[in-house]
């Protein structure tokens, strides 16, 4: 009788910790949803992950890129161009991604381009920061490979 009534909390238990994950994922996923406007972007020293090596505010036209996700894991990125107010469409990249609510990894993967990996640091209803965790190079020359922060707001 004991074996059956373990066997049954190990199972409750594995379901329940299961269905947890999953809210999760759902709820971050639906902040994540929506359209996204880039704040800043920076390239972060390696050797501490703390010490900023350069720092770009969007300015001009690139104040309207967007970043868009879906629940459906559709993503899209959209970029203008252009000189004064007569911004212009330079190109839409639509794609998918994945997103793990455990270690917070998102990869990105536009059509007709390789994937990119990314680990959010920050994610609210009205900001999110993300950290490229592929493709970085080292950019300031001490030979440890540098990461390029992007920070996004609504």
């Amino acid at each position: 009788m004991k074996k059956p009534l373990l066997l049954f909390a190990f199972s409750a238990l594995a379901l329940t910790s299961c269905k947890d994950d999953d809210d999760i994922q759902a709820y971050e996923m639906d902040m994540m949803k929506g359209d996204w406007k880039i704040s800043k972007k920076e390239v972060i020293s390696g050797k501490d992950d703390k010490t900023a090596l350069s720092t770009e505010v969007p300015t001009g036209c690139s104040v309207k890129d967007n970043l868009e996700f879906r629940t459906d894991y559709y993503t899209s990125f959209t970029t203008y161009g252009g000189t004064g107010t007569n911004c212009q469409l330079v190109a839409k990249l639509e794609g998918n991604y994945t997103y793990n609510s455990e270690t917070k990894d998102l990869v990105v993967t536009y059509k007709n381009n390789s994937s990119v990996s990314y680990r959010i640091v920050v994610l609210t209803s009205s900001e999110m920061r993300i950290k490229q965790t592929s493709d970085n190079i080292d950019q300031n020359g001490d030979m440890i490979i540098d990461a390029e922060y992007t920070t996004y707001k609504r």
